[in-house]
């Protein structure tokens, strides 16, 4: 039974993305975007931090360089999982070093996923400054961590999660609501 429930749908999205691209853009301006780049975090992170960068090519001609991240053995709770990860590729096709880098994921909930990611990126370089960007941010953080530019805020129960969906990954878009369920993956 399925068992969700739509929040946004894909034209929703679409202006979220451009929200967030426009506060990016607001930030740095034309000019200060040549130095900045993307780091979309795997799973939903990666097709987001695309969109993002298409967004800002469209409006100011600016290239933002773009890589993924994967957290998986970063996670505070690798050893509580009942299965192994499954491990993807980072790509980072830039010197972090002094990078001024904006990491991308689709929902900030607990804040885990991103400090797993500092840590992750870390380990790659020391940036000048990292951002952070979301589609969703659902509130409830656990860690002290917020999100720097916000396609949407939302509020769902705790016993329930956000879910997005990308036409790249999933088939088609859309922000959902759907109860909580632990993967072992």
């Amino acid at each position: 039974m399925d068992n969700r429930v739509l929040l946004r749908n894909a034209d929703e999205m679409r202006a979220a993305v451009e929200k967030v691209a426009d506060s990016i853009i607001c930030e740095f301006g034309q000019s200060g975007l040549a130095d900045v780049a993307l780091l979309g975090l795997f799973k939903a992170g990666v097709p987001l931090a695309g969109r993002i960068a298409e967004v800002i090519k469209e409006r100011t001609g600016v290239d933002l360089a773009c890589g993924t991240l994967d957290i998986s053995m970063y996670r505070d709770d690798f050893g509580q999982r009942t299965a192994l990860p499954l491990i993807r590729e980072t790509e980072i096709p830039f010197a972090v070093d002094n990078a001024r880098l904006i990491l991308v994921d689709d929902v900030l909930s607990t804040g885990r996923t991103i400090r797993a990611a500092l840590d992750a990126v870390t380990d790659y370089g020391r940036p000048a400054l990292i951002r952070l960007a979301v589609l969703v941010d659902r509130g409830g953080v656990e860690y002290p961590i917020r999100a720097d530019y916000i396609g949407w805020t939302l509020q769902v129960q705790s016993d329930r999660k956000v879910l997005v969906e990308f036409s790249e990954e999933d088939g088609s878009d859309g922000v959902y609501e759907v109860a909580w369920q632990r993967r072992a993956e």
